[in-house]
C-alpha cells in the first residue's frame, strides 16, 4: 500500500520530523530500532474527549488504558493532564506507584486478578477495582474482612454488543471470558452480592465492546444497555449509579484505507445516548467514564528502523529488511494488522516499487508490512512505520534473544529518554548458571 505524507511531518531537510525533531538526528543519538512518541499528539487527543465532556456538560473521567503503552514517562504524562489510568495488573500498578501516579485515580481490571494484585490495591487504596466474577467478590471480600478496609468497586458486564473488529478483539459479546452476563442475570446477582458487603461501595457499570472499531452504533446500543441496566437496577431496588464507563476501543487509521472519524466524536455520541436514555427513564445522569488506550498512545508513536538486506524474488516480489521485527511489534504477526511506512531520510520521493517489509526474527511470519509502495530502498535507509505507538513496544519480547528498543518522547523539538535500551547482559540478568 502507499503511504499517505499529509498525515506526517516533514522538515526543510526534507527528513520526517516528529515533535519537532529530525527523525534521523534521533537515529544518530539513539540508534535504531528506535520507538519514538510525538507528546504534542497525546496532549492534543486528550485535550480533545475532555472538551467532549465539557462541551456536554456531565461529570467525567478519561481514565487511559495502560496496557497500549506504559511505562513510568508514560503515566507521568497523563497525569499532568489529569487522566486517571486503568491497569490490568501488579506490575502495571507497581509502575504507576513508582510515577507517583495519584492511586484515587486508578482502576484495576482483569479476569483474574490475584490474591497479590487484590491485596496490593486494597493497600494502596486505589480508586476502583472493576470486578470481572464471582471469584474475584469473594477474594476481595475476605481481603477486606482481614485487613478491615474499604473499597470502590464496579462490576463489568457483557452488554452482548458484538463491535465489527478481530475476533479476539470482541469483548462485549455475551460469549467472552470478561464480565458478568446481563441476559442470563448473572449480573443483578453480583450487585446483590457486592451491595451486601458495607466493606464495598458500588459506584456503577462497566462494559468494553472491543478495539479498533470504526462504527458509532455500537457504542450507542452498549451505553443505552448500561442505562437500561441499572435503571431496572433502580426500579427493583433502588440502587443509584454514579458512573458509567463505556472502556475505550476508538478506532484509529493505521494506513490510507482506513477512515475513522475522530475517535472524540464515539465519545461525543456515547455521552448523548446516555443523557438521552437516562432522561427518559428519569435517572439521574451519572458521570461518564472512558478508557481510551490506542486512540491516545497510536498515532503518537512511530518506529524508526534502519533498512538492511534485500532479496529479489522474480517475478513474485521482493523483500526489504529491517534491523527489528515481531519482537518490537508483534501486531502484523498476531492480528495480521497492516501499517505503512515511510522512509524518514526522504518521505518526499516517489514511489519506484512495492515490497514486502520483513523483520530480522529467525521467523517466516515475521512481516511487518505485507505490501508496501517505497522508493527504490539501499541499506543504511532509515525505514518510519507509522502509528506504533500501542500494543507495539507494550508486546514486546526478547525473542531470539534481542534486546528491546528504546523509547523517546519528543516534545517541542526536545528529546527525552522514556525507556532505555536493552543491553545484552540485561538480557541474561535473570540467568542462573547450572551448578
Amino acid at each position: 500500500m502507499s503511504s499517505d505524507i499529509s498525515q506526517i511531518q516533514i522538515n526543510q531537510a526534507g527528513h520526517l520530523e516528529i515533535g519537532g525533531a529530525d527523525a534521523l538526528d534521533l537515529v544518530k543519538k539513539y540508534k535504531t530500532p528506535l520507538v519514538v512518541y510525538d507528546v504534542s499528539a497525546i496532549r492534543n487527543q486528550i485535550h480533545h474527549f475532555q472538551k467532549v465532556f465539557e462541551d456536554n456538560h456531565v461529570d467525567y473521567a478519561v481514565s487511559y488504558a495502560s496496557k497500549a503503552f506504559a511505562c513510568i514517562a508514560m503515566f507521568q504524562l497523563v497525569n499532568q493532564e489529569n487522566v486517571h489510568i486503568d491497569v490490568v495488573s501488579g506490575g502495571e500498578l507497581y509502575t504507576a506507584i513508582k510515577a507517583g501516579f495519584p492511586m484515587d485515580h486508578v482502576s484495576f481490571h482483569g479476569n483474574n486478578k490475584s490474591v497479590e494484585e487484590l491485596e496490593m490495591a486494597v493497600d494502596h487504596q486505589i480508586g476502583v477495582i472493576i470486578l470481572d466474577n464471582f471469584h474475584e467478590i469473594a477474594l476481595l471480600k475476605q481481603i477486606l474482612k482481614d485487613k478491615d478496609a474499604h473499597i470502590n468497586v464496579m462490576l463489568r458486564v457483557t452488554p452482548g454488543v458484538s463491535a465489527h473488529t478481530h475476533e479476539y478483539d470482541q469483548t462485549g459479546q455475551t460469549d467472552s471470558k470478561f464480565g458478568f452476563d446481563l441476559q442470563s442475570g448473572q449480573a443483578r446477582k453480583a450487585l446483590d452480592e457486592v451491595l451486601a458487603d458495607q466493606r464495598m461501595t458500588m459506584l456503577g457499570i462497566h462494559a468494553h465492546i472491543g478495539s479498533q472499531i470504526f462504527e458509532v452504533k455500537g457504542f450507542e446500543l452498549a451505553a443505552t444497555k448500561l442505562i437500561d441496566t441499572v435503571g431496572q437496577w433502580h426500579k427493583e431496588i433502588g440502587y443509584v449509579a454514579k458512573v458509567v464507563n463505556v472502556g475505550g476501543g476508538f478506532g484509529i487509521r493505521y494506513t490510507e484505507e482506513d477512515d475513522p472519524i475522530a475517535p472524540e466524536m464515539f465519545v461525543d455520541a456515547i455521552v448523548k445516548a446516555i443523557k438521552k436514555r437516562a432522561g427518559e427513564l428519569a435517572l439521574p445522569m451519572p458521570a461518564v467514564w472512558i478508557e481510551p488506550g490506542r486512540s491516545i498512545a497510536g498515532p503518537a508513536g512511530y518506529n524508526l528502523y534502519t533498512v538492511g538486506s534485500r532479496k529479489d524474488v522474480p517475478g513474485i516480489r521482493s523483500y526489504v529488511t529491517v534491523d527489528g521485527g515481531m519482537g518490537d511489534n508483534i501486531r502484523p504477526a498476531l492480528y495480521q494488522a497492516e501499517y505503512d511506512a515511510v522512509l524518514a531520510n526522504d518521505p518526499k520521493a516517489p514511489a519506484k516499487e512495492t515490497v514486502r517489509v520483513a523483520g530480522k526474527y529467525c521467523e517466516s511470519g515475521d512481516i511487518l508490512i505485507q505490501k508496501q509502495a517505497l522508493p527504490q530502498t539501499k541499506p543504511g535507509d532509515v525505514l518510519a512505520m507509522l502509528a506504533t505507538g500501542a500494543y507495539g513496544y507494550a508486546m514486546a519480547s526478547n525473542y531470539n534473544r534481542n534486546p528491546r528498543p528504546a523509547v523517546i518522547f519528543v516534545e517541542n523539538g526536545q528529546d527525552n529518554l522514556a525507556i532505555r535500551r536493552e543491553t545484552f547482559e540485561d538480557l541474561i540478568r535473570l540467568d542462573q548458571p547450572l551448578e
